[in-house]
């Protein structure tokens, strides 16, 4: 018996295949259909998941708003104003005349504005006559003029406030 090798428990498993190893030690082994069954349906829920995770996160769901229901504008006719420009030495003397609307956000402003009309009128009579035929020289000098006098509005109807100055008609003569 020296010729034969010794053999360990350990060691006979691994030759015999597990057919000759002792009770506690047995492999697990399962065929491979059930393995390839089971890797399947562990794909395709893994990829079930990645999915939904994919869609949870991409399209998320907000609640729509509601269309923003939009007023129209309300248009207020200003009378039309005939002012002589400012004379910066030239013998000939220029006019203005202007036709101007006020751009109001809602119907209840026109009641707001009526009573104070004749400041709103003011202020702008008095400005006007202060401008120089250079003042209004192209579209840069009637943006100004706009400007001006939607600030000048809007100061004198406070604390209401108009949304712009529309020109209708301007003539400088």
């Amino acid at each position: 018996m020296a010729d034969a090798k010794a053999v360990t428990p350990d060691e006979a498993d691994i030759e015999d295949g597990a057919e000759g190893a002792p009770e506690g030690k047995k492999r697990f082994a399962l065929p491979p259909m059930k393995v390839l069954m089971i890797g399947g349906t562990a794909l395709v829920a893994l990829a079930g998941a990645g999915g939904g995770g994919y869609y949870f996160f991409t399209h998320k769901q907000e609640p729509k708003p509601e269309a923003a229901v939009v007023k129209p504008a309300v248009f207020v006719d200003l009378p039309e104003v005939l002012v002589n420009l400012s004379n910066t030495g030239s013998e000939r003397t220029q006019y203005l005349k202007i036709k101007i609307v006020l751009e109001l956000a809602e119907q209840s402003m026109v009641g707001q504005i009526t009573p104070v009309m004749p400041r709103v009128m003011d202020a702008f009579q008095t400005y006007l006559r202060e401008l120089r035929p250079s003042d209004l020289d192209g579209s840069a000098g009637l943006y100004r003029l706009k400007e001006e006098l939607t600030r000048r509005v809007n100061a004198s109807i406070a604390p209401s406030r108009i949304n712009a100055v529309l020109f209708k008609e301007i003539v400088v003569q």
